[in-house]
């Protein structure tokens, strides 16, 4: 038999003994850039969020989904997880700049080499079917428990669709604009920057939309290391067998869900 686990075990005690520094300044730094966004949005009043979030939605989305914004932000404060909402807010967008800050650049080098592509590609399988209770063992090890270890899980949790969502659109680009483009005598940066990239952004929008939603469902789950937010109510309720605070805490859940869906599904279209 091959004890695969020991071996992985092995491997991640090397990496902890070994890099505990570098795990160190990554918890620090995540630890300021979490805590900075959540300190702003649980500190900005309710209202004000509100009146953003609706007349965001109002204007990219549509009357109706801007009606949906504010009802379902008014119904989540009066049902009294404000400050829950925000600090799960906080770590989805948190998270989600993050993995976007690492999948599109990878999406653009997928798409750019083939090499690049027949590497990544079986990492993205991999991240994206390895159940997601896994990635907390890794992240409780390298950062203890908190906030960062679940900002880190969501973040490979959720990039995978803006990688594969990046580089399909850039691959999509009709081959006789980029052989134009290249007949004027572009260069390869300017090809990306002008023509591949700005052709690509509904594909890309598409990724974001899917990176957001897969980070707010990891959230949840993260709550079980100690990330804070409305996945500690849902935990209580299921610990405490309290059904209404669960069913209040993945309501809220839900209608936050639904609220980010429907404003970054109209970003990438023209009003």
């Amino acid at each position: 038999m091959i004890d695969v686990g020991t071996y992985i075990e092995h491997f991640i005690n090397w990496l902890t003994a070994n890099f505990s520094g570098f795990f160190d300044g990554v918890n620090y730094g995540m630890t300021n850039f979490i805590g900075g966004v959540e300190a702003f949005w649980v500190w900005m009043p309710f209202y004000v969020t509100i009146a953003l979030m609706a007349g965001l939605a109002f204007w990219r989305a549509g009357i109706g989904n801007g009606f949906l914004t504010l009802l379902g932000l008014l119904f989540i404060y009066a049902m009294g997880y404000w400050d829950q909402t925000m600090q799960t807010f906080a770590l989805v967008l948190s998270s989600t700049v993050l993995a976007l800050a690492l999948g599109i650049p990878l999406g653009i080098w997928s798409a750019r080499s083939q090499t690049a592509n027949r590497i990544i590609r079986p990492i993205l399988d991999f991240m994206q079917t390895m159940p997601a209770f896994v990635y907390l063992i890794p992240a409780v090890l390298f950062f203890g428990l908190g906030t960062v270890p679940g900002a880190f899980a969501t973040i490979i949790f959720a990039m995978p669709p803006v990688v594969r969502l990046t580089s399909l659109g850039i691959q999509q680009v009709p081959e006789d604009i980029v052989e134009a483009t290249k007949a004027f005598g572009a260069t390869s940066r300017q090809l990306l920057v002008k023509v591949q990239v700005p052709l690509a952004m509904p594909s890309i929008l598409a990724g974001v939309n899917q990176t957001i939603m897969m980070a707010l469902s990891m959230v949840v789950i993260a709550s079980m290391i100690g990330a804070k937010g409305l996945g500690e109510i849902v935990l209580q309720g299921i610990s405490q067998l309290r059904i209404g605070m669960g069913f209040e805490g993945g309501l809220a859940v839900v209608l936050l869900a639904i609220i980010l869906d429907r404003i970054t599904q109209h970003l990438g279209k023209s009003k």
